[in-house]
């Protein structure tokens, strides 16, 4: 383990910076305050070296993994896979065990899962290719699928709704047993996900790279605030902040709800892309896609404060915590393996 500070990077408070209306209705092509560039394309992540250090940790042997979640109720991993599309279950619940064994279930998927949510005993999946979204109940592994209509790209429960980012449509649908019940639109160019922050929804737009508010109560698209050069994954604090990786430009940027306000942009050289938050310890895990790597952030302060940074798997694209040990686990979309590393 490295234990390191960040005495010589800077978080540039940003209050009022960048806080622009996002009133407008230009389409792509057309002027437009929160869009960097005329030909908007969504972010990739940047492409990972050969491994030139060992990983830490253990390494699961899996093929590529294109999303990753825990469930905190049923102390599960879920690891999905692009080919053959499915989803693997892991038991965690044997907290001082060294390692975490073979899946206790394989779940065949009808197309290859582009994210996972996991909370109270579910794990949704969103399968765009396929225009659906997959309920699937833990520890068991079974599963439910519901059809969306356009490609839906993230999903979130919120009480006793479902709200999807529907990229293609532009669109966040509220779902209630299974029918939908509203669908918001109005200035994305493209919904590639939704976080919920217990005080507001937000979707990431990552065409505009932007983000939004949302009001799912009324059905309408708030504010809208620019996330970078080319935000790529959001995930919600315990400070009712969204977090999302800047990876055009480098940075962890922090954002409050309710008004939608951009608090923070901290440096992260090295391709930064994947995300995920550690409630317990206050912990932002990013993962560096261009230098094969992934760190832990204190984000208690008035900036944020790098704690750890591990050598991983090729191609860190995906990455999720254990909320209850804070191992963190990461996914190889390039068919290294599942690591998982106990800080």
């Amino acid at each position: 383990m490295r234990r390191l500070t960040a005495a010589s990077r800077i978080a540039i408070p940003l209050a009022g910076a960048l806080a622009l209306s996002a009133c407008s209705s230009a389409g792509p092509g057309d002027t437009d305050s929160l869009q960097v560039v005329n030909n908007p394309v969504a972010v990739q992540p940047a492409a990972s070296p050969a491994v030139s250090v060992h990983p830490a940790g253990q390494v699961l042997a899996t093929s590529a993994v294109s999303a990753l979640a825990t469930d905190e109720q049923t102390h599960t991993l879920v690891v999905a896979l692009a080919q053959p599309p499915s989803v693997q279950v892991y038991d965690l619940s044997s907290a001082g065990a060294p390692k975490i064994t073979a899946p206790e279930v394989t779940v065949p998927l009808p197309g290859p899962a582009e994210s996972l949510s996991a909370s109270g005993g579910q794990v949704l999946a969103s399968i765009p290719a396929q225009g659906v979204l997959a309920r699937i109940a833990l520890p068991g592994g079974q599963v439910r699928t519901e059809p969306v209509s356009g490609r839906p790209a993230a999903g979130v429960t919120e009480g006793p709704d479902t709200i999807v980012a529907v990229r293609d449509r532009k669109a966040v649908e509220v779902l209630a047993g299974g029918a939908v019940t509203k669908t918001i639109t109005g200035q994305l160019y493209s919904a590639d996900g939704v976080v919920d922050t217990g005080q507001g929804v937000v979707v990431l737009d990552r065409l505009r790279t932007a983000v939004f508010s949302v009001d799912v109560n009324a059905g309408t698209m708030g504010e809208g605030l620019r996330a970078g050069d080319g935000a790529a994954n959001a995930v919600a604090d315990s400070y009712g902040r969204v977090l999302v990786t800047d990876a055009r430009a480098g940075a962890l940027l922090a954002f409050s709800v309710g008004p939608l306000i951009l608090r923070q942009r901290y440096p992260v050289p090295g391709g930064v892309y994947g995300i995920a938050y550690d409630r317990r310890r206050s912990l932002a895990w990013v993962t560096l896609t261009g230098a094969n790597q992934v760190v832990g952030f204190d984000v208690r302060g008035g900036e944020p404060a790098e704690k750890y940074r591990f050598p991983t798997v090729r191609q860190p694209d995906s990455v999720s915590v254990d909320q209850q040990t804070g191992r963190v686990i990461v996914g190889s979309a390039a068919g290294e393996g599942t690591q998982v590393i106990q800080p």
